[in-house]
């Protein structure tokens, strides 16, 4: 039996969930799966230009392993530019370090650690969506407040 795998830390969740050709009808495009761990991965490597050990730590897995998941998500993202797939990021083996919330109002991301805020510090809309829960469960799952369904 193999060993169960570790959970992978994320310091927070993409901004965008998906992103696709211009011009082309989403129905109509072949989609590529990103998972969350492979999006960080990609973001400490390639975007902030850290060593393979380095991002390693920062996401608490064995450097081989970060390897083999910067490769993953690297093929995957390949695919989707060259073959023109939608790629969407989300699900995977993750926690976040830090917790984000999005108004789905005005579109404003803020960081927050304890508790989560009432209203939208820009337009002080009451309708935020917690970015964790939505990257966590799954697109589309729960419209309430917080993802818990209204």
């Amino acid at each position: 039996m193999s060993r169960p795998r570790k959970i992978r830390r994320v310091s927070k969740p993409p901004i965008c969930s998906r992103f696709k050709p211009v011009g082309i009808p989403a129905r109509l495009l072949d989609v590529v799966d990103l998972s969350v761990d492979e999006y960080e991965a990609l973001r400490l490597a390639d975007y902030e230009g850290l060593e393979h050990k380095e991002a390693a730590e920062k996401m608490g897995i064995s450097r081989p392993t970060f390897t083999r998941l910067i490769d993953q998500a690297r093929k995957k993202f390949a695919s989707g530019i060259i073959e023109g797939k939608e790629i969407s990021i989300e699900g995977g083996n993750f926690q976040f370090l830090q917790h984000v919330a999005r108004c789905r109002n005005c579109g404003s991301t803020y960081n927050y650690t304890q508790h989560a805020p009432d209203k939208c510090p820009e337009c002080n809309e009451e309708d935020l969506e917690n970015l964790n829960l939505y990257y966590q469960r799954g697109r589309g799952r729960g419209r309430g407040k917080w993802g818990q369904g209204k």
